[in-house]
This record gives structure tokens, sequence and C-alpha cells, in this order.
């Protein structure tokens, strides 16, 4: 790595700093700078400042409750934690089934064969497919109804009909199936990609010493893949707890709280009830304060574990 001394800073003859330089190379990065302050920084201070109060987004007169919202969502209603349960279930579950599936079809496409180039475009697909259209698909799919397409196909066989996204026992498993069905294609090309970076003289040279399919995998793959599956490992995490759209569609919480994850508990207190915005800027606080805790703890935790080359 380069490193970057005053002496690397563009001057003139005489030594003094090009000032036209550096601020040419500031004004390349202002468009960049401003669009985070204004679309990620400012709603992030306006979110904090809302959670002080009460009232509703058409109310520019809002009165100030203090601590009372977070009060209320952490230890007087229970629907928070009902959703910060659901919300952490169906992350652990998403988290673990796509990088786990990614995996294994990543190491089956690895080979160039003709059926593994068509396999890259066929898993690749529905990752091009909006949210909302693939809720839309899969919402057909499980219908309990008889032009739901899974129980046609059980009454062929003289099988009852499942009541899918009926029941509170199998709601969260099935949205859960959609996304990793929906996902799984990108994140196992992000591995492919990795895996055929390796170079092969270490794969070769573990062939000399007779090392073993299952042994060069877990010494040789695994470690060599671990900066890609950490970054997924962040990402996933951090997509699967805002999940609302394929939610808000299929289930849109239910059946009673079974689905009701963070965000959509979010959204219908900011926007169904009323007077109730700065619950859910409360919420969402919070929200933002877990998903940087678990950041950090995953960067203490796994980053000294991830080999880079």
């Amino acid at each position: 790595m380069i490193k970057l001394t005053p002496s690397h800073a563009p001057r003139l003859g005489n030594g003094r700093l090009n000032w036209k330089e550096m601020a040419s190379s500031y004004a390349m990065v202002l468009p960049a700078i401003a669009f985070l302050c204004v679309f990620t920084l400012y709603p992030m201070i306006d979110l904090f400042h809302m959670s002080f109060y009460r009232g509703n987004a058409n109310n520019p007169f809002k009165s100030f409750e203090g601590l009372d919202n977070y009060k209320w969502i952490l230890f007087t209603q229970p629907d928070f934690l009902v959703s910060l349960k659901n919300t952490a279930y169906y992350t652990l579950a998403v988290v673990v089934l796509l990088i786990s599936l990614a995996l294994i079809f990543a190491v089956w496409m690895q080979k160039d064969r003709r059926i593994n180039r068509i396999a890259q475009s066929v898993f690749f697909t529905p990752h091009l497919v909006a949210t909302l259209s693939c809720a839309f698909i899969w919402q057909w799919l499980y219908n309990s109804e008889s032009y739901g397409l899974l129980n046609s196909v059980l009454d062929i066989f003289g099988l009852g009909p499942v009541r899918f996204l009926d029941s509170s026992a199998t709601a969260m498993n099935c949205v859960v199936a959609m996304n990793v069905w929906k996902g799984i294609g990108y994140y196992a090309l992000i591995i492919l990609s990795a895996l055929k970076s390796i170079p092969n003289e270490i794969y070769e040279a573990a062939r000399l010493d007779n090392s073993s399919t299952l042994k060069t995998f877990f010494r040789i793959t695994l470690p060599m893949l671990s900066p890609q599956l950490f970054f997924l490992l962040i990402t996933i995490t951090i997509g699967s707890f805002k999940v609302f759209d394929s939610i808000r569609i299929m289930t849109n919480g239910g059946p009673g709280t079974s689905t009701q994850v963070v965000t959509m508990f979010i959204y219908n207190y900011a926007f169904v009830r009323n007077n109730t915005l700065g619950v859910a800027s409360a919420a969402g606080v919070l929200l933002m304060i877990i998903l940087m805790l678990i950041t950090l703890v995953y960067f203490r935790a796994l980053e000294r574990k991830v080999h880079y080359q």
C-alpha cells in the first residue's frame, strides 16, 4: 500500500500547495457529498428530532414528548418487541439460507460447462424482477383458494389445501422462501466471481499434498472467500432488517402479528395511525441503532478471521 505524504499533494514550483488543483478535486466529489448530506445525513438528524415529538406529518406544530415515545414502545406497547422478534427470526433465516445456498450453487457452477452458463442466467433472472412483482406471483402460488398453484398441485394428489399465508405457523417461512428465491442468484454470482479469482496454483499444491476435497474446501476455498462472505453477511443482514415490500403485499403483517416486522411497525404508526409520527420516528432511531450495533459486532468478532489476498 502506498503511504501518502505531503509530497504527494499538488504543489507549485515554490513549494506552495496548488489550490486550484485541490479545489477541482473537491469539486468532483462535491455532488456525492451533497447527495449524502441531503438524502442521508439530514433525514437521520430530522428522524432523531421528530422522535421527541407527538403529531403527524401534516401538522407543523407538534407537542414535545421527550423520551416518552421511546418508553412507550419499549415498556408499554408490546408491538415493537414482537416486531423486533419477528425481524430477528426473518433475518437469521434469510442470512443462513442465502449464504449457504449461494455458496453451494456457486461451487456447483464453478466449472465452465454449458449447463452451468445456462444455470447462471436462470438463477440471476429473479433478481431482475421487481420485489413487488415477485410478491404478487408468490402470493398467487401460496393462495389457499382453488386457483392457488401449490394447492392445485396438492389437490391432484388428494391432499387437502394448505393455508400457507393464512397460518401464523407458516406465513413467515413462506415470505423467507420467496426472498431467498429472489436473491440467491445474485449472491451466488458474487461468490462465483470470487471463486474464479482464486489462483489454480493453490489447488495444485493441495493436490500434490494429497489433500481431500473436503479439507481443501474448508482450509483453502472458504478462507479465500472470507472477504466476500463477510461483505454478504453485512449487506444481507442490513437488507433483511429493512424488509417491507414483500411482507406488505403477501401478508400485510398478518395473520395476527406473525409477520409484523419493524418496518411494518414504523409504517403503521407513521401513515396509518393518527398523531403517532413520533412513535414511528423513535422506532426508526432504534432500528438504526440496532443495525449499527450489529455491524459493530460483526467487525469486532469476524474481521480478524477475514483473509485478504
